[in-house]
């Protein structure tokens, strides 16, 4: 009886040992084969393991902060702009100082999200709804190797004023800011950034995503 229940034993132990590695082997057939996310959910339940994502608004805002300044247009044109300096006194030909500057400006625009507050975000569910901060231009700037004064007069009597061309350039970039609003730069900035921080937002595991 007794080498019959040590042979039971032996059974029962070759047996559970031969499942064991049965099962473990099925385990490793369907992590190489199947989908990561299927193998992750049976993972989960076998372990009792469970996967939470942070969506409260606080985090959410956080994220979209990270963003920071979302450059979405970069708006490139030219510009001739004129400057002059005239005499109340003498004729231009002996007093006038005139400048020609053919000007190429880039306009950079989009959003600032830094300005983004807790109230511009709305989390329910997995549902959110977003108010961005109103659009603006980033940046305008002068391409120095594409911008050249064109021509350069100057009256008898005076001398080239040596800051004339300062201001041409600082009224350029004026223009070609204005340019670029005028042809909807910031329009253009606000849609695209709402399609970034659309795709952010699903990214984040939300179902429902509203952004204005």
């Amino acid at each position: 009886m007794k080498v019959s229940s040590r042979s039971g034993i032996v059974s029962l132990l070759a047996a559970g040992t031969a499942l064991g590695i049965l099962l473990v082997s099925i385990f490793a057939h369907l992590a190489l084969s199947q989908p990561a996310g299927l193998w992750n959910r049976l993972a989960g339940y076998l372990t009792g393991r469970s996967t939470s994502i942070d969506i409260s608004s606080p985090s959410v805002v956080e994220k979209i902060r990270k963003l920071s300044r979302l450059e979405t247009v970069v708006y490139s044109i030219d510009k001739v702009v004129e400057g002059q300096r005239e005499s109340l006194l003498f004729p231009n030909f002996l007093a006038g100082d005139k400048l020609l500057l053919i000007a190429h400006g880039e306009v950079i625009a989009g959003i600032d999200l830094d300005q983004l507050k807790p109230g511009d975000v709305s989390v329910s569910g997995d549902t959110v709804r977003v108010r961005l901060p109103a659009p603006q231009l980033l940046s305008t700037r002068l391409d120095n190797q594409h911008t050249r004064v064109y021509s350069r007069t100057t009256g008898l009597l005076v001398a080239a004023d040596p800051d004339l061309e300062s201001e041409v350039r600082k009224a350029a970039e004026q223009q070609i800011a204005q340019a670029a609003i005028t042809d909807g730069i910031l329009d253009r900035a606000r849609e695209n950034a709402k399609t970034s921080v659309t795709a952010l937002l699903y990214g984040l595991g939300f179902h429902a995503v509203e952004v204005s």
